[in-house]
Protein backbone atom coordinates (compact mmCIF):
# COMPACT_ATOMS: atom_id res chain seq x y z
CA UNK A 1 0.00 0.00 0.00
CA UNK A 2 2.78 2.44 0.93
CA UNK A 3 5.00 1.79 -2.09
CA UNK A 4 2.08 1.93 -4.54
CA UNK A 5 1.01 5.25 -3.01
CA UNK A 6 4.58 6.54 -3.31
CA UNK A 7 4.76 5.54 -6.98
CA UNK A 8 1.44 7.26 -7.67
CA UNK A 9 2.59 10.47 -5.96
CA UNK A 10 5.81 10.50 -7.97
CA UNK A 11 3.89 9.89 -11.19
CA UNK A 12 1.49 12.75 -10.45
CA UNK A 13 4.39 15.03 -9.58
CA UNK A 14 6.08 14.21 -12.90
CA UNK A 15 2.88 14.85 -14.85
CA UNK A 16 2.55 18.27 -13.20
CA UNK A 17 6.29 19.04 -13.47
CA UNK A 18 6.72 19.11 -9.70
CA UNK A 19 9.32 17.62 -7.40
CA UNK A 20 8.29 15.82 -4.24
CA UNK A 21 10.25 14.05 -1.53
CA UNK A 22 8.48 11.09 0.07
CA UNK A 23 9.24 9.46 3.41
CA UNK A 24 7.35 6.29 4.21
CA UNK A 25 6.23 5.20 7.67
CA UNK A 26 4.08 2.22 8.52
CA UNK A 27 2.87 0.01 11.35
CA UNK A 28 1.59 -3.56 10.97
CA UNK A 29 0.69 -6.13 13.62
CA UNK A 30 0.64 -9.15 11.28
CA UNK A 31 4.14 -10.63 11.30
CA UNK A 32 4.05 -11.91 7.69
CA UNK A 33 2.66 -8.69 6.23
CA UNK A 34 5.20 -6.68 8.23
CA UNK A 35 8.08 -8.86 6.99
CA UNK A 36 6.94 -8.61 3.36
CA UNK A 37 6.65 -4.81 3.58
CA UNK A 38 10.09 -4.47 5.13
CA UNK A 39 11.69 -6.90 2.66
CA UNK A 40 10.10 -5.06 -0.27
CA UNK A 41 11.79 -1.80 0.74
CA UNK A 42 15.12 -3.46 1.46
CA UNK A 43 15.15 -5.16 -1.95
CA UNK A 44 14.45 -1.79 -3.57
CA UNK A 45 17.43 -0.33 -1.76
CA UNK A 46 15.32 1.88 0.48
CA UNK A 47 16.93 0.94 3.79
CA UNK A 48 16.02 4.20 5.51
CA UNK A 49 12.36 3.71 4.65
CA UNK A 50 12.57 0.09 5.82
CA UNK A 51 13.68 1.34 9.25
CA UNK A 52 10.44 3.32 9.43
CA UNK A 53 8.30 0.21 9.10
CA UNK A 54 7.42 -1.08 12.56
CA UNK A 55 5.53 -4.27 13.22
CA UNK A 56 4.99 -7.66 14.72
CA UNK A 57 2.52 -9.02 17.30
CA UNK A 58 3.75 -6.65 20.01
CA UNK A 59 3.15 -3.57 17.84
CA UNK A 60 -0.61 -3.15 17.82
CA UNK A 61 -1.53 0.27 16.44
CA UNK A 62 -4.21 0.77 19.08
CA UNK A 63 -2.27 -0.07 22.25
CA UNK A 64 1.31 0.58 21.08
CA UNK A 65 1.47 3.63 18.82
CA UNK A 66 4.80 3.54 16.95
CA UNK A 67 4.69 7.23 15.95
CA UNK A 68 3.13 9.15 18.87
CA UNK A 69 4.82 12.47 18.11
CA UNK A 70 4.74 12.45 14.31
CA UNK A 71 2.37 14.15 11.90
CA UNK A 72 1.89 13.16 8.26
CA UNK A 73 0.75 14.70 4.98
CA UNK A 74 -0.97 11.58 3.63
CA UNK A 75 -2.24 8.55 5.52
CA UNK A 76 -3.72 5.25 4.31
CA UNK A 77 -5.15 2.32 6.23
CA UNK A 78 -7.23 -0.83 5.75
CA UNK A 79 -8.12 -1.78 9.35
CA UNK A 80 -9.59 -5.17 10.31
CA UNK A 81 -13.39 -5.33 10.21
CA UNK A 82 -15.40 -6.54 13.17
CA UNK A 83 -12.33 -7.71 15.07
CA UNK A 84 -12.23 -7.57 18.86
CA UNK A 85 -9.74 -5.15 20.41
CA UNK A 86 -10.46 -6.25 23.97
CA UNK A 87 -6.81 -7.12 24.69
CA UNK A 88 -5.73 -3.66 23.48
CA UNK A 89 -8.39 -2.05 25.65
CA UNK A 90 -7.09 -3.88 28.71
CA UNK A 91 -3.51 -2.77 27.97
CA UNK A 92 -4.72 0.82 27.72
CA UNK A 93 -6.31 0.68 31.17
CA UNK A 94 -9.84 -0.54 30.46
CA UNK A 95 -12.85 1.46 29.32
CA UNK A 96 -12.96 3.56 32.50
CA UNK A 97 -9.20 3.93 32.92
CA UNK A 98 -8.10 4.77 29.37
CA UNK A 99 -6.37 8.16 29.09
CA UNK A 100 -4.84 7.91 25.60
CA UNK A 101 -5.23 11.35 23.99
CA UNK A 102 -5.96 9.74 20.62
CA UNK A 103 -9.20 8.34 21.99
CA UNK A 104 -10.17 10.71 24.82
CA UNK A 105 -10.35 14.21 23.39
CA UNK A 106 -12.01 17.61 23.91
CA UNK A 107 -15.06 18.28 21.78
CA UNK A 108 -18.50 19.88 22.00
CA UNK A 109 -17.71 21.37 25.41
CA UNK A 110 -16.71 17.99 26.84
CA UNK A 111 -13.09 17.80 28.04
CA UNK A 112 -13.31 14.00 28.17
CA UNK A 113 -15.21 13.27 24.97
CA UNK A 114 -14.88 9.51 24.45
CA UNK A 115 -14.16 7.90 21.09
CA UNK A 116 -13.97 4.43 22.68
CA UNK A 117 -15.95 1.95 20.57
CA UNK A 118 -17.37 -1.42 21.51
CA UNK A 119 -14.62 -3.91 22.34
CA UNK A 120 -15.99 -6.25 19.64
CA UNK A 121 -14.98 -3.92 16.77
CA UNK A 122 -12.12 -1.42 16.82
CA UNK A 123 -11.92 -0.42 13.16
CA UNK A 124 -13.00 3.20 13.72
CA UNK A 125 -10.25 3.68 16.32
CA UNK A 126 -7.72 3.25 13.52
CA UNK A 127 -9.34 6.29 11.92
CA UNK A 128 -9.14 8.20 15.22
CA UNK A 129 -5.45 7.24 15.42
CA UNK A 130 -4.80 8.78 12.00
CA UNK A 131 -6.79 11.91 12.79
CA UNK A 132 -4.51 12.46 15.80
CA UNK A 133 -1.55 12.69 13.39
CA UNK A 134 -2.87 15.36 11.02
CA UNK A 135 -0.86 18.48 10.26
CA UNK A 136 -2.83 21.57 11.25
CA UNK A 137 -0.20 24.28 10.71
CA UNK A 138 0.63 23.63 7.05
CA UNK A 139 -1.08 25.11 4.01
CA UNK A 140 -2.38 21.79 2.68
CA UNK A 141 -2.91 20.07 6.02
CA UNK A 142 -3.36 16.30 5.84
CA UNK A 143 -5.47 13.93 3.79
CA UNK A 144 -6.59 10.46 4.91
CA UNK A 145 -8.07 7.54 2.96
CA UNK A 146 -9.27 4.53 4.92
CA UNK A 147 -11.30 1.47 3.91
CA UNK A 148 -14.16 0.38 6.20
CA UNK A 149 -17.09 -1.97 6.07
CA UNK A 150 -20.67 -0.74 6.35
CA UNK A 151 -20.86 -0.86 10.15
CA UNK A 152 -18.71 2.26 10.48
CA UNK A 153 -21.49 4.23 8.80
CA UNK A 154 -24.20 3.60 11.37
CA UNK A 155 -23.32 1.41 14.38
CA UNK A 156 -23.28 2.96 17.85
CA UNK A 157 -26.13 4.96 19.31
CA UNK A 158 -25.89 8.69 20.06
CA UNK A 159 -23.25 9.21 22.74
CA UNK A 160 -21.46 5.92 22.01
CA UNK A 161 -17.94 5.69 20.58
CA UNK A 162 -18.71 5.03 16.92
CA UNK A 163 -21.31 7.80 16.76
CA UNK A 164 -19.00 10.13 18.69
CA UNK A 165 -16.23 9.57 16.14
CA UNK A 166 -18.59 10.35 13.26
CA UNK A 167 -19.88 13.41 15.10
CA UNK A 168 -16.35 14.68 15.84
CA UNK A 169 -15.24 14.20 12.23
CA UNK A 170 -18.31 15.82 10.67
CA UNK A 171 -18.62 18.71 13.13
CA UNK A 172 -14.91 19.44 12.59
CA UNK A 173 -15.74 19.48 8.86
CA UNK A 174 -13.04 16.92 8.05
CA UNK A 175 -15.12 14.43 6.05
CA UNK A 176 -14.83 15.12 2.33
CA UNK A 177 -16.37 12.03 0.79
CA UNK A 178 -17.28 8.38 1.22
CA UNK A 179 -17.06 6.07 -1.79
CA UNK A 180 -19.11 2.85 -1.88
CA UNK A 181 -17.01 0.17 -3.58
CA UNK A 182 -18.29 -2.82 -5.59
CA UNK A 183 -19.05 -6.01 -3.68
CA UNK A 184 -16.51 -8.84 -3.62
CA UNK A 185 -13.52 -6.51 -3.97
CA UNK A 186 -11.41 -8.31 -1.36
CA UNK A 187 -10.05 -11.85 -1.10
CA UNK A 188 -11.54 -12.89 2.23
CA UNK A 189 -14.90 -11.15 2.34
CA UNK A 190 -17.79 -10.32 0.04
CA UNK A 191 -19.30 -7.61 2.23
CA UNK A 192 -19.85 -4.00 1.21
CA UNK A 193 -16.82 -1.74 1.71
CA UNK A 194 -16.36 2.02 1.67
CA UNK A 195 -13.45 4.43 1.30
CA UNK A 196 -13.54 7.34 3.73
CA UNK A 197 -11.71 10.43 2.42
CA UNK A 198 -10.86 13.10 5.00
CA UNK A 199 -8.89 16.33 5.17
CA UNK A 200 -8.48 19.12 7.69
CA UNK A 201 -8.03 21.72 4.92
CA UNK A 202 -11.14 21.51 2.77
CA UNK A 203 -11.29 23.79 -0.28
CA UNK A 204 -13.87 26.56 0.02
CA UNK A 205 -16.48 24.92 -2.25
CA UNK A 206 -16.50 21.76 -0.10
CA UNK A 207 -16.75 23.39 3.30
CA UNK A 208 -19.75 22.32 5.33
CA UNK A 209 -20.58 19.55 2.87
CA UNK A 210 -20.06 15.80 2.44
CA UNK A 211 -20.08 13.93 -0.87
CA UNK A 212 -21.32 10.35 -1.19
CA UNK A 213 -20.24 8.44 -4.31
CA UNK A 214 -21.89 5.19 -5.35
CA UNK A 215 -19.21 3.29 -7.29
CA UNK A 216 -20.77 -0.16 -6.72
CA UNK A 217 -21.47 -0.62 -10.45
CA UNK A 218 -18.05 0.54 -11.63
CA UNK A 219 -15.84 -2.54 -11.82
CA UNK A 220 -14.14 -5.04 -14.11
CA UNK A 221 -14.95 -8.73 -13.54
CA UNK A 222 -12.03 -11.12 -13.04
CA UNK A 223 -11.59 -14.05 -15.40
CA UNK A 224 -11.18 -16.31 -12.39
CA UNK A 225 -12.23 -15.70 -8.81
CA UNK A 226 -9.53 -15.22 -6.18
CA UNK A 227 -11.24 -16.45 -3.05
CA UNK A 228 -14.30 -14.22 -2.72
CA UNK A 229 -12.75 -11.55 -4.93
CA UNK A 230 -14.43 -11.64 -8.34
CA UNK A 231 -13.87 -8.09 -9.58
CA UNK A 232 -11.46 -5.17 -9.54
CA UNK A 233 -11.35 -1.48 -10.38
CA UNK A 234 -10.02 -0.92 -13.89
CA UNK A 235 -8.10 2.24 -14.79
CA UNK A 236 -11.30 3.61 -16.33
CA UNK A 237 -13.26 2.87 -13.14
CA UNK A 238 -10.65 4.61 -11.00
CA UNK A 239 -10.70 7.58 -13.37
CA UNK A 240 -14.51 7.71 -13.15
CA UNK A 241 -14.40 7.77 -9.33
CA UNK A 242 -11.72 10.48 -9.32
CA UNK A 243 -13.68 12.60 -11.79
CA UNK A 244 -16.85 12.30 -9.71
CA UNK A 245 -14.88 13.39 -6.64
CA UNK A 246 -13.11 16.28 -8.34
CA UNK A 247 -16.19 17.54 -10.22
CA UNK A 248 -18.15 17.66 -6.94
CA UNK A 249 -21.51 17.72 -8.71
CA UNK A 250 -24.84 16.06 -8.11
CA UNK A 251 -25.53 13.05 -10.33
CA UNK A 252 -27.06 9.59 -10.16
CA UNK A 253 -23.85 8.31 -8.55
CA UNK A 254 -22.84 11.44 -6.63
CA UNK A 255 -24.88 13.08 -3.87
CA UNK A 256 -23.86 16.15 -1.86
CA UNK A 257 -25.27 16.97 1.58
CA UNK A 258 -24.76 19.59 4.28
CA UNK A 259 -22.92 18.18 7.30
CA UNK A 260 -26.03 18.48 9.47
CA UNK A 261 -27.98 16.08 7.22
CA UNK A 262 -26.31 13.14 8.96
CA UNK A 263 -26.95 14.33 12.51
CA UNK A 264 -29.84 13.68 14.85
CA UNK A 265 -31.00 14.19 18.42
CA UNK A 266 -31.81 11.11 20.43
CA UNK A 267 -34.61 12.15 22.78
CA UNK A 268 -36.28 10.26 25.62
CA UNK A 269 -40.06 10.70 25.63
CA UNK A 270 -41.89 10.20 28.94
CA UNK A 271 -45.49 9.55 29.95
CA UNK A 272 -46.88 10.09 33.49
CA UNK A 273 -47.25 7.17 35.86
CA UNK A 274 -50.94 6.53 36.55
CA UNK A 275 -51.88 4.32 39.49
CA UNK A 276 -55.12 3.38 41.14
CA UNK A 277 -55.51 4.13 44.82
CA UNK A 278 -53.17 7.15 45.11
CA UNK A 279 -53.82 10.68 46.28
CA UNK A 280 -53.58 12.89 43.15
CA UNK A 281 -53.19 16.06 45.26
CA UNK A 282 -49.91 15.42 47.04
CA UNK A 283 -46.28 14.52 46.35
CA UNK A 284 -45.37 10.90 46.94
CA UNK A 285 -41.96 10.00 48.30
CA UNK A 286 -39.70 7.76 46.20
CA UNK A 287 -40.25 5.00 48.77
CA UNK A 288 -44.02 5.32 48.47
CA UNK A 289 -43.86 5.36 44.68
CA UNK A 290 -41.70 2.22 44.66
CA UNK A 291 -44.20 0.43 46.92
CA UNK A 292 -47.14 1.61 44.83
CA UNK A 293 -45.51 0.39 41.61
CA UNK A 294 -45.26 -3.08 43.13
CA UNK A 295 -48.84 -3.22 44.44
CA UNK A 296 -51.09 -0.70 42.72
CA UNK A 297 -52.75 -1.31 39.38
CA UNK A 298 -51.74 0.85 36.41
CA UNK A 299 -54.59 2.33 34.44
CA UNK A 300 -54.80 5.00 31.72
CA UNK A 301 -57.72 6.59 33.55
CA UNK A 302 -56.10 6.48 37.01
CA UNK A 303 -54.72 9.65 38.69
CA UNK A 304 -51.21 10.79 37.81
CA UNK A 305 -48.48 10.39 40.43
CA UNK A 306 -46.95 13.76 41.36
CA UNK A 307 -43.18 13.66 41.70
CA UNK A 308 -42.60 17.33 42.55
CA UNK A 309 -44.53 20.57 43.13
CA UNK A 310 -42.66 23.70 42.04
CA UNK A 311 -42.51 26.92 44.00
CA UNK A 312 -44.97 29.71 43.34
CA UNK A 313 -44.14 31.64 40.17
CA UNK A 314 -42.86 28.64 38.20
CA UNK A 315 -44.04 28.63 34.60
CA UNK A 316 -45.68 25.56 33.05
CA UNK A 317 -43.99 23.98 30.06
CA UNK A 318 -45.80 20.72 29.18
CA UNK A 319 -43.22 19.69 26.55
CA UNK A 320 -40.52 19.81 29.25
CA UNK A 321 -42.67 17.97 31.79
CA UNK A 322 -43.93 21.01 33.76
CA UNK A 323 -47.72 20.80 34.01
CA UNK A 324 -50.18 23.23 35.62
CA UNK A 325 -52.95 21.65 37.70
CA UNK A 326 -55.19 22.80 40.55
CA UNK A 327 -54.72 21.59 44.11
CA UNK A 328 -57.28 22.86 46.61
CA UNK A 329 -58.50 25.23 43.93
CA UNK A 330 -55.09 26.87 43.46
CA UNK A 331 -53.01 26.53 40.26
CA UNK A 332 -49.63 24.91 40.80
CA UNK A 333 -46.88 23.65 38.51
CA UNK A 334 -45.97 19.99 39.00
CA UNK A 335 -43.74 17.27 37.62
CA UNK A 336 -45.13 13.77 37.25
CA UNK A 337 -43.37 10.51 38.02
CA UNK A 338 -42.60 8.96 34.60
CA UNK A 339 -43.88 5.50 33.75
CA UNK A 340 -40.83 3.49 32.71
CA UNK A 341 -43.04 0.99 30.88
CA UNK A 342 -44.30 3.77 28.60
CA UNK A 343 -40.90 5.39 28.08
CA UNK A 344 -39.81 5.67 24.45
CA UNK A 345 -37.07 7.31 22.39
CA UNK A 346 -37.26 9.37 19.22
CA UNK A 347 -34.53 10.08 16.68
CA UNK A 348 -35.02 13.62 15.41
CA UNK A 349 -32.99 15.03 12.48
CA UNK A 350 -30.85 18.08 13.24
CA UNK A 351 -32.43 19.68 10.17
CA UNK A 352 -35.95 19.16 11.55
CA UNK A 353 -37.77 22.45 10.98
CA UNK A 354 -38.62 23.89 14.38
CA UNK A 355 -36.31 21.47 16.18
CA UNK A 356 -37.21 18.94 18.86
CA UNK A 357 -40.37 20.64 20.11
CA UNK A 358 -41.90 20.95 16.65
CA UNK A 359 -41.26 17.24 16.09
CA UNK A 360 -42.85 16.29 19.43
CA UNK A 361 -45.93 18.37 18.67
CA UNK A 362 -46.33 16.85 15.22
CA UNK A 363 -45.34 13.22 15.75
CA UNK A 364 -45.92 12.45 19.45
CA UNK A 365 -48.63 14.60 21.02
CA UNK A 366 -51.39 13.58 18.57
CA UNK A 367 -50.94 10.01 19.88
CA UNK A 368 -50.05 10.77 23.52
CA UNK A 369 -51.25 14.19 24.61
CA UNK A 370 -49.67 13.94 28.09
CA UNK A 371 -46.16 13.13 26.80
CA UNK A 372 -43.06 15.25 27.37
CA UNK A 373 -39.36 14.92 26.62
CA UNK A 374 -36.49 14.82 29.07
CA UNK A 375 -34.23 17.73 28.11
CA UNK A 376 -31.30 16.25 30.04
CA UNK A 377 -31.54 13.03 28.04
CA UNK A 378 -30.93 14.69 24.67
CA UNK A 379 -27.83 13.35 22.92
CA UNK A 380 -26.46 14.20 19.50
CA UNK A 381 -25.56 11.38 17.14
CA UNK A 382 -24.50 10.96 13.52
CA UNK A 383 -25.05 8.16 11.02
CA UNK A 384 -24.73 7.81 7.26
CA UNK A 385 -27.10 5.69 5.20
CA UNK A 386 -26.14 4.96 1.60
CA UNK A 387 -29.32 2.92 1.17
CA UNK A 388 -31.49 5.93 1.98
CA UNK A 389 -29.89 8.04 -0.73
CA UNK A 390 -29.08 5.53 -3.48
CA UNK A 391 -31.58 2.67 -3.14
CA UNK A 392 -33.81 2.24 -6.15
CA UNK A 393 -36.76 -0.11 -5.65
CA UNK A 394 -37.45 -2.52 -8.49
CA UNK A 395 -40.60 -1.50 -10.37
CA UNK A 396 -43.57 -3.77 -9.73
CA UNK A 397 -44.60 -6.09 -12.55
CA UNK A 398 -47.82 -5.31 -14.38
CA UNK A 399 -50.96 -7.39 -13.82
CA UNK A 400 -50.72 -8.58 -17.44
CA UNK A 401 -47.23 -10.01 -16.85
CA UNK A 402 -48.32 -11.77 -13.65
CA UNK A 403 -51.44 -13.19 -15.37
CA UNK A 404 -49.37 -14.47 -18.28
CA UNK A 405 -46.97 -16.25 -15.89
CA UNK A 406 -49.86 -17.88 -14.03
CA UNK A 407 -51.46 -19.11 -17.27
CA UNK A 408 -48.11 -20.45 -18.47
CA UNK A 409 -47.64 -22.38 -15.22
CA UNK A 410 -51.17 -23.77 -15.42
CA UNK A 411 -50.53 -24.99 -18.95
CA UNK A 412 -47.18 -26.47 -17.98
CA UNK A 413 -48.67 -28.44 -15.08
CA UNK A 414 -51.87 -29.44 -16.86
CA UNK A 415 -52.57 -33.13 -16.28
CA UNK A 416 -49.60 -33.46 -13.88
CA UNK A 417 -51.80 -34.32 -10.88
CA UNK A 418 -53.62 -37.04 -12.86
CA UNK A 419 -50.29 -38.53 -13.90
CA UNK A 420 -49.05 -38.60 -10.30
CA UNK A 421 -52.27 -40.17 -8.99
CA UNK A 422 -52.44 -42.59 -11.87
CA UNK A 423 -48.80 -43.59 -11.33
CA UNK A 424 -49.49 -44.34 -7.66
CA UNK A 425 -52.38 -46.63 -8.65
CA UNK A 426 -50.10 -48.63 -10.87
Amino acid sequence: MLTVAEETLQQLATEHKKKVATHLYGQEINAETYAIAKADLLLKGEGEAADNIVGGPEHSTLSNDAFPSREFDFMLSNPPYGKSWKSDLERLGGKEGIKDLRFIIEHAGDSEYSLITRSSDGQMLFLANMLSKMKHKTKLGSRIAEVHNGSSLFTGDAGQGESNIRRWIIEKDWLEAIVALPLNMFYNTGIATYIWVLTNKKPAHRKGKVQLIDATKWFKPLRKNLGKKNCELSDDDIQRICEAFIDFKESEQSKIFPNEAFGYWRVTVERPLRLKGIDPNRVHTPKEIKALKETAERDENAPTVIKKIHKKGAKPDPLRGLFEIKIDGKPVVVEYEPDTDLRDTEQIPLLEEGGIEAFIRREVLPHASDAWYDAESVKTGYEISFTRYFYKPQPLRSLEEIRADILALEKETEGLLSEIIGGERR
